[in-house]
């Protein structure tokens, strides 16, 4: 097992380029499933759960080529339908297969899902969406046996009681190569949805309306090969503005879409951060003091993302004032808090809410990445505090972040990542 050693007190500048983004790479490369031919992908990163995807697709039978940033998908050679058990628990998101293998195969064999524990994401908004197809759905010695191999799928109208990007993610997939037209109401409106229905038009699909409300799909007999460029990580490069911050940096973005950054580039200007914006890059720099963010409530979007809570709440650890958090999406999000308060942070968290109280110095501490996003404010902390920080369970951080110690090194951080065995260098 590896750990990642940062030695706190270094201001962070510089200019970075931003990774495509994992919530779009991967409902993509299963999308791949439903092409007639070779897909063409690139700037894709190189991430744990993009391995992962990679795994179950040659495991359903496709030839996967990876070369650097680009993945090379021929899904002409698929035979399976199913995916085992040890596949789906490498990632929360494994469950978008069931609607790349039902558009495609009429048939999917699925267990529950995996990944970080952050919450209930109940998978029966996209079982319910499947029976709305004419699909039939058996539970089986834990297997979830979904098939419309009789009457085949037909398009329908499904709303969604709400708008779960997985959700609407399986309903775009299943309807492209449906009979007829699907309507999906109250469909999630993530950039990340936008760019899955960018790259199946690109491919011949039929979708209008993808990143508002209402989503219209038609359905077509086949998708032909296309090339895609995933879109840069709004994520990604949401916490390395926070990490900028912290730190009392100065720091360039550059390959962002800024208009996907709107929910944190307000409560950052709120501390005290200059943020300008020309074109596709974004500079950010910090104030001596960070001023506190008044209140932070996580909604789908256009609202602030639940995905950057953890990474916003470690930059109020040390803001002048108290900043309120209000978790909307996930019950289960704060378990980074309880790593933050081995720093000497101030949090106090009671149901979806929870207080904090900024304080004048963070000091480094052990500590474990709980999930993916829990990981990076674990690094943030890390960055701002005094003395050295090691990480552990960093599994979890790769499942989003591309050598991030690399990213932040070359920034001036002091961290790098060690073999759990071996003695830091930073001591």
């Amino acid at each position: 097992m590896n750990k990642i050693i940062v030695k706190g007190g270094k201001s962070l500048n510089g200019e970075i380029s931003v990774q495509g983004a994992k919530n779009s790479v991967l409902p993509i490369l299963v999308a791949t499933l439903l092409v007639n031919g070779i897909s063409v992908i690139h700037n894709c990163p190189c991430l744990s759960d993009v391995d992962a995807t990679i795994k179950i697709l040659r495991y359903l039978g496709c030839s996967v080529l990876r070369e650097g940033h680009t993945v090379t998908v021929d899904s002409s050679t698929m035979n399976r339908n199913d995916v085992p058990d040890e596949l789906m628990r490498e990632m929360r998101s494994s469950i978008v297969f069931l609607g790349g293998i039902m558009g495609r195969m009429g048939k999917a064999i699925l267990s529950t899902p995996g990944g970080c524990e952050i919450g209930l994401r109940p998978i029966d908004l996209h079982l319910s969406a499947m029976e709305q197809f004419g699909a039939r759905i058996i539970n089986e010695n834990g297997l979830i046996i979904c098939s419309a191999e009789e009457k085949g799928l037909c398009g329908t109208r499904i709303t969604l009681s709400f708008p779960s990007v997985g959700a609407t993610e399986n309903i775009i997939l299943t309807a492209a190569l449906s009979k007829g037209t699907t309507v999906i109401i109250n469909a999630a409106r993530e950039p990340e949805i936008i760019d899955l229905a960018d790259f199946l038009n690109k491919c011949g699909a039929k979708i209008h309306g993808a990143g508002e409300s209402t989503i219209t799909v038609e359905g077509v007999l086949s998708l032909h090969s296309a090339e895609h460029t995933i879109i840069p990580d709004r994520i990604v490069a949401s916490t390395y503005m926070i990490a900028a911050a912290m730190t009392g940096g100065s720091l360039t973005l550059k390959n962002v879409i800024p208009s996907h950054l709107g929910p944190i580039i307000q409560p950052l200007r709120e501390s005290g951060c200059q943020v300008n914006i020309k074109g596709r890059k974004i500079s950010l720099s910090s104030p001596k003091q960070l001023k506190r963010i008044k209140i932070i409530r996580t909604m789908p979007h256009p609202g602030f993302p639940t995905d950057a809570q953890a990474q916003m709440m470690a930059l109020t650890t040390i803001a002048d004032g108290t900043s309120v958090f209000i978790e909307n999406i996930f019950e289960s999000r704060y378990k980074h808090i309880g790593e933050l308060l081995r720093f000497g942070a101030k949090i106090h968290a009671e149901g979806r809410m929870a207080v904090v109280e900024g304080v004048r110095n963070l000091n480094g501490a052990n500590v474990k990445a709980t999930d993916l996003r829990g990981g990076s404010a674990m690094i943030l902390a890390g960055l701002r505090a005094a003395g050295i920080t090691e990480i552990s369970e960093i599994h979890h951080i790769d499942r989003g972040y591309e050598e991030p110690e690399k990213v932040l090194e070359s920034l001036g951080a002091d961290i790098k990542r060690v073999n759990e065995n071996e003695k830091s260098t930073t001591e």
